[in-house]
């Protein structure tokens, strides 16, 4: 078995250059977002849009000039993308859709026996043919049964039953509300018709913890968020595929300075690891100067692919970030909706913005500085490129740093730098 061994600022480097946080990696347009989809397999889907929805800001923060008019047409256009059920809700590549064949047939046996529902989807059935593209709130009947989260109307648990069985699929969506059609109008057939890939369970499991660690790059076997939405997979099974992936070379062993736990990397990422570690040795161990990764930043969403596992996010980064809005008022520690502040291979800050769509402005209400960090001149022009990159996915003409915000944080020449560049953005 191949070992790497690796400080913590090159498992640092190799995970932003994985995630493709670094400068030059993906090309622009719906391209180098359909590269990115494939790379890592999913990123995830959240209908709380405050300063964008959570696969927006994934991409904006990666993808040159994003803008959410790109993901919209690769999903509902050319269908190159998918809403599914990967990492919770997600988003991935269509070509996908056999290996996930199993969730559908488990969604198909788990309510065969409520005669309620199944009289109730085959009235969806007859609504969609003859009326098209569908949202719950189309569809007549008051009733109410037990559903997921609380009590919801048959229509909706009907129509919600038919996507997971895959009888249906997201034809488009309004703001967070989705439209539905038969996917036999949307994927082709081939796709449709293809055989489960991975017809034997170990198969699967193998499949798909492979899937997961090049979703974030480096992943330990230890419970946590970064294994969530793999139905059927326990700690003795992800532990099993594992050790097969180990024994066929698909995935190698990653040891870290100061972290206990063996990391895992897929095998097919082996050269960047190697070119990375190369140019280390080329210049003595790797410069502060080679760690900026030319001066990248950005505004990273709470749901990134890079932070999945959070606490190997601490051990690695010294950054610990929780998404708090789930948390009473009185029991967060920065704020509802905060994001965190990535520049070169360090997280330097977090912030509160609120996209006013009225007005078309959006606000950095709050900024709070990780220890030890503050603006420095060299910082500026790419937390401005950060911030006009989030005002684009935005849709926003400008970006207002609250005063507040800008006489604690000493935030005044970012603030100016970043209202020049959105001005010239519009100009």
């Amino acid at each position: 078995m191949i070992t790497y061994s690796l400080s913590k600022q090159q498992a640092r480097r190799f995970l932003l250059q994985h995630q493709r946080l670094v400068p030059g990696m993906l090309p622009g347009g719906k391209t180098g977002i359909y590269q990115y989809v494939r790379h890592v397999g999913c990123i995830q889907y959240d209908p709380l849009s405050i300063a964008g929805h959570n696969h927006e800001l994934v991409l904006q923060a990666r993808i040159p000039d994003f803008v959410p008019a790109m993901a919209n047409e690769l999903l509902y256009t050319d269908r190159m993308l998918i809403d599914g059920w990967d990492k919770n809700m997600s988003i991935y590549c269509t070509e996908d859709w056999p290996y996930f064949s199993r969730l559908r047939e488990a969604a198909a046996a788990r309510h065969n026996g409520d005669g309620q529902l199944l009289e109730t989807m085959e009235q969806v059935r007859e609504a969609l043919e003859a009326r098209g593209p569908l949202s719950s709130l189309d569809l007549e009947g008051k009733q109410k049964m037990n559903w997921a989260w609380a009590p919801a109307r048959v229509t909706r648990a009907a129509l919600e039953t038919m996507y997971f069985r895959g009888e249906v699929s997201v034809h488009h969506r309004v703001h967070t509300r989705r439209y539905y059609d038969f996917t036999a109008r949307l994927l082709p057939e081939h796709l449709l018709s293809a055989r489960e890939p991975n017809p034997l369970e170990e198969q699967y499991h193998d499949w798909y913890v492979l899937r997961r660690i090049g979703s974030l790059g480096l992943q330990w076997n230890k419970s946590g968020d970064g294994w969530l939405g793999i139905s059927g997979l326990k700690s003795k099974e992800r532990t099993a595929a594992v050790e097969r992936l180990l024994r066929n070379d698909s995935i190698r062993e990653v040891r870290v300075e100061d972290v206990k736990l063996p990391l895992y990397m897929r095998t097919a990422d082996v050269p960047g690891l190697e070119a990375l570690l190369a140019g280390d040795a080329s210049d003595g161990g790797g410069s502060t100067e080679a760690a900026e990764q030319g001066g990248f930043a950005a505004v990273l969403a709470p749901l990134d692919n890079l932070l999945w596992d959070r606490e190997l996010i601490r051990q690695l980064f010294g950054f610990q970030y929780r998404w708090e809005v789930y948390k009473p008022a009185a029991e967060r520690e920065y704020g509802y909706y905060v994001l965190p502040l990535l520049y070169s291979d360090r997280f330097i800050a977090r912030l509160e913005p609120v996209m006013n769509k009225k007005t078309g402005v959006l606000n950095i209400l709050r900024w709070w500085w990780e220890p030890g960090e503050a603006l420095t001149a060299a910082m500026i022009p790419a937390l401005a490129e950060a911030f006009a990159s989030l005002a684009r996915c935005n849709r926003a003409g400008s970006v207002a740093f609250s005063p507040e915000t800008v006489r604690a944080g000493g935030l005044g020449l970012l603030e100016e730098a970043v209202h020049d560049l959105c001005n010239s953005m519009t100009d």
